[in-house]
């Protein structure tokens, strides 16, 4: 899959909630999620990281923030 394609994948899941390295590898198929976040945020994308609890280990979750209109 190409990488913009997986950058627009990403993109609807974060407009929609919160994205974790799981939910990108078994949903979207993307294996590299952070490559492509890290891209998508160099684009100007304000999407924050921190790592959550998942079973015993910790994972990357991703949220994206939108400036509110005014």
């Amino acid at each position: 899959m190409k990488a913009q394609i997986q950058r627009e994948r990403i993109l609807d899941w974060l407009t929609v909630s919160p994205m974790t390295t799981l939910d990108a590898r078994n949903e979207l198929f993307i294996m590299s999620p952070a490559s492509r976040v890290l891209e998508l945020k160099q684009q100007g994308y304000n999407i924050i990281t921190h790592m959550v609890k998942a079973g015993s280990r910790k994972i990357a979750q991703y949220i994206l923030l939108v400036k509110e209109e005014s």
